[in-house]
């Protein structure tokens, strides 16, 4: 196994690890019969390459260090997915109580979005992991924001890839208008937050005993268009 492999397995081990209890989370609340704050949780260990490229933009030597793991707070990552805003702030509570992570840092892109329009909620926690040598503290990053965030941030990511991070003026404030209009979509949705949760959990339990009718609407359809 090369000094990679061995340097970036602690890390994987963390997300793996970090993903199973965040999921676990969410399955306690549906136990309880209670609406979940998580919606869904992903998460990756930064490959190789794209540790190479910030090792470059960063000034420091390419392999594995002290200095590197300080320096580069993300190269493990998970995302936690929300359908509302104020569940992120219910998030970061639960991460803040446990007590098997250590908050290190917290940036709050949300009450104070960057320039492009980039809304998020990110938390540099520190994890143990249970290695053949002993005990280690792995840093990672959590970004937590909703459904809507997400995909802003993600069409985002791809056209920040094209461009190199120089998009041209007209990209450029289209993006910023489509993250005010997902903002917006947030805001308004919170607005009737209790009866989305009320219809979601009347259809899920309708869908469990399978008393769910799609007929009406599509005979209602048909009888439009005859």
């Amino acid at each position: 196994m090369g000094q990679w492999e061995r340097f970036l397995e602690p890390y994987r081990q963390a997300v793996d690890e970090l993903k199973i209890k965040f999921k676990g989370m969410r399955a306690q609340y549906e136990i309880e019969n209670t609406n979940s704050p998580i919606e869904f949780v992903t998460g990756r260990v930064k490959p190789i390459a794209s540790i190479y490229d910030k090792t470059l933009e960063k000034g420091i030597a390419f392999e594995p260090s002290t200095r590197l793991v300080h320096e580069l707070q993300d190269i493990a990552g998970l995302r936690i997915m929300c359908q509302f805003v104020d569940d992120i702030e219910t998030v970061v509570e639960l991460l803040r109580n446990r007590h098997d992570i250590k908050v290190v840092e917290e940036r709050d892109y949300i009450s104070h979005e960057k320039p492009s329009g980039y809304r998020s909620y990110h938390m540099i926690v520190e994890y143990p992991v249970q290695t053949l040598h002993g005990k280690i503290h792995i840093l990672v990053e959590i970004q937590i924001r909703t459904l809507a965030m997400n995909f802003w941030a993600s069409i985002e990511h791809s056209l920040n890839y094209k461009y190199k991070g120089l998009f041209p003026e007209e990209i450029k404030n289209r993006l910023q208008s489509a993250a005010e209009a997902a903002f917006r979509l947030d805001e308004e949705m919170s607005l009737i937050r209790d009866e989305i949760q009320e219809a979601q959990k009347y259809f899920s339990e309708n869908k469990e005993s399978g008393n769910v009718n799609f007929s009406t609407n599509t005979n209602e359809s048909r009888s439009k268009h005859s």
